[in-house]
């Protein structure tokens, strides 16, 4: 045989007893995993939904009587000019786009330490404890309505509708 036949002969050899240690490897493996599992006992994956929740149907839970909801009320923020201090400026509207015509009371938005450096009159705007504010001194917010009010901070507050009254 010439030299290279022997060498590649050698080589492919090599291979073959290596790919076959693997083999025999992977393969107690699998003996010994399969001598561990008891083929007597069965596992059921659990039927309930928690884990498929974009699958599931809402029926609106924040309803609050029979016309109004939670969401009816939107809150939006935007930022404005800063004061001439420096101090960044911020917009807030709050709406009541309830669709059947429902005034909404009462609306209390998660607000944080809210605080302002330009001053927000208390009767449109109030922090009354840590995360909970006042919108429209507690009265009814007509629909279609919209309160408008600017605070300035060196951070804008996150605000979320956290309660409401229907009336």
């Amino acid at each position: 045989m010439s030299r290279r036949r022997l060498l590649l002969s050698a080589t492919i050899l090599s291979y073959l007893l290596h790919g076959m240690a693997l083999v025999s490897v992977v393969a107690s493996g699998v003996e010994e995993v399969r001598d561990n599992v008891d083929l007597t006992k069965t596992t059921t994956l659990a039927t309930t939904s928690t884990h498929r929740k974009m699958l599931q149907t809402r029926v609106e839970p924040d309803r609050i009587g029979e016309k109004c909801k939670k969401s009816d009320i939107v809150v939006n923020q935007a930022a404005t000019e800063p004061m001439p201090n420096g101090i960044p400026g911020y917009t807030v509207e709050i709406t009541n786009q309830c669709m059947s015509g429902c005034n909404i009371s009462r609306i209390h938005v998660s607000c944080g330490w809210f605080s302002s450096v330009k001053l927000v009159n208390p009767r449109v705007f109030k922090r009354i404890h840590y995360d909970d504010c006042l919108v429209n001194n507690g009265k009814p917010l007509p629909y279609g309505s919209t309160l408008s009010f600017h605070y300035a901070n060196t951070f804008p507050y996150r605000l979320a509708v956290a309660f409401v009254t229907c009336s």
